[in-house]
């Protein structure tokens, strides 16, 4: 099963349909996220789904009980093979969350967002969280799994502490891939708790979305084949 989700982070459907058929066979799936998802609605998740792609619907559902568990439940119809939520959201709505994917036709994985790629310990405090980053990423995470839900989203640099505290069984999702070993970010690039794609696998991540070393590349599929050849040759000597 292949670990690279893609992550199409552009703003047309004509571009996303163009990437998606490009990297269809390297990718083991495609992100929609807000940016995209806002542009060109659910019809997108459907033509992809019916061509056979994983759908990570990646919208971070926030909000009470109730209207999160609907927003499973529609997502799930659309053909969303995973979706996001927010782990802040609490016990009764991660498990809203869980009970509506279970309960769908086609039930998606749902995973819990723990700490935004983009926070360091200081943003962490500036909105009021006392806990260490390391520390609010497995509290969260513990409260996603004990609630039922397949997983959590998380950057590479908590993988390692997730897998000792959870075990192998829940599915970790990692944003946060950069080329280089250590990670490392370049101009315009928000996100500061990076690693490598072959650090975060052998630290333990289920499945990698990468999104601008590959769709920003000028040649997106040969971006998505280096790649592969690390995920392969991690697997090869774990």
């Amino acid at each position: 099963m292949n670990q690279l989700l893609v992550a199409l982070d552009v703003d047309t459907r004509e571009r996303a349909l163009e990437l998606a058929d490009q990297l269809r066979g390297v990718a083991g799936g495609f992100k929609i996220g807000s940016r995209l998802f806002t542009s060109e609605g659910p019809s997108l998740v459907t033509a992809l789904a019916a061509r056979g792609d994983r759908v990570f619907l990646d919208l971070k559902f926030h909000d009470i009980p109730t209207v999160v568990g609907d927003a499973v439940r529609a997502a799930s119809r659309l053909g969303a093979w995973m979706v996001t939520v927010h782990g802040a959201g609490g016990r009764a709505m991660l498990e809203a969350a869980a009970e509506a994917a279970q309960q769908s036709e086609r039930p998606p994985l749902v995973v819990a967002v723990t700490v935004l790629t983009s926070f360091d310990a200081a943003e962490l405090a500036r909105i009021g969280v006392s806990r260490g980053l390391p520390e609010q990423v497995e509290a969260l995470a513990e409260l996603a799994t004990t609630s039922g839900l397949d997983g959590v989203v998380a950057s590479p640099r908590e993988v390692a502490r997730l897998r000792a505290r959870l075990g192998a069984d829940p599915t970790i999702v990692t944003p946060g891939i950069r080329g280089e070993p250590g990670g490392g970010t370049t101009s315009g690039d928000d996100q500061v708790r990076t690693l490598s794609a072959a650090e975060a696998l052998a630290a333990g991540s289920s499945y990698l979305v990468v999104g601008r070393p590959i769709i920003a590349s000028p040649d997106p599929l040969e971006a998505a084949r280096a790649l592969e050849r690390q995920i392969g040759e991690t697997a090869a000597h774990p």
